[in-house]
């Protein structure tokens, strides 16, 4: 599986990432998304990976001379839907090979009233990334009724490990160590809602303490005034080993000289 160990180097920098997911606008409109090249060339020195959607790519100035790994994802719904966990595949790997894709993701919404069909579309797209040597990231969330926490994404991992996927993006809950030593393929943690800085910062630092492999921000870094400070701070993070104090305290120190 050369192919599949090239393209994941350029996702996972020495076994870790920062990825910037900007797959929100078939969802729904979100504030930031605007303009993606924008906030793409304010960031490209520190992030390692985008997550966009086929049309983005089509479209972009920016996203071909990018040093970021490409992700292209493979799954949509809206917030209009009768059910908005049912997330369906609007592309192939086909067609993100074709854009230059290192990688695609699918999303997998698990206890949604359409689980089983997402569980088949995800299996059948694992092979077909096998056989073109594509890193899968499955994003493999608890949802409905289930309850979000350690044991419910250690379980939601799991599926997505048994069904072939390569990179996991995850919730980040307690006993992340827990999720983590439920499989062996690399995983990253979710960014989440909107919240404060320093809780993001923070939330970053236990993960990585709990062997994440690193995170993947979408509206705490492209909602922010600043995008290219959160992500430098995430890279501080994530690839030095930095604690969020002593992150904030170095911007402090950065933005004041």
């Amino acid at each position: 599986m050369i192919g599949k160990k090239r393209r994941i180097s350029r996702i996972l920098k020495n076994g870790r990432s920062v990825i910037l997911p900007m797959d929100h606008g078939v969802t729904k409109p979100e504030k930031g998304i605007e303009k993606i090249d924008r906030v793409l060339e304010d960031v490209q020195g520190y992030i390692d990976a985008i997550i966009v959607h086929k049309g983005v790519v089509k479209r972009s100035g920016v996203i071909a001379e990018m040093e970021a790994g490409l992700i292209i994802h493979l799954s949509g719904s809206t917030v209009w839907a009768e059910d908005p966990n049912d997330k369906r595949i609007v592309t192939s790997v086909e067609r993100a090979i074709s854009l230059g894709a290192d990688g695609v993701s699918v999303h997998v919404n698990i206890g949604s009233a359409t689980e089983a069909i997402q569980l088949q579309k995800l299996g059948e797209i694992s092979e077909i990334c096998d056989w073109y040597g594509v890193p899968l990231l499955a994003m493999m969330y608890p949802r409905g009724k289930i309850e979000v926490n350690t044991e419910s994404v250690k379980h939601a991992a799991r599926i997505g490990y048994e069904l072939g996927a390569d990179i996991l993006k995850v919730p980040f809950t307690e006993n992340f160590e827990d999720v983590v030593g439920f499989v062996d393929v690399p995983v990253v943690i979710a960014g989440g809602s909107k919240e404060n800085e320093y809780d993001l910062f923070k939330k970053v630092e236990d993960a990585m303490a709990r062997g994440a492999s690193g995170v993947a921000v979408g509206r705490n870094l492209f909602n922010s005034p600043s995008p290219s400070k959160i992500a430098r701070m995430l890279h501080m993070i994530v690839h030095s080993n930095m604690r969020a104090k002593d992150v904030v305290e170095y911007e402090g120190n950065l933005v004041v000289g």
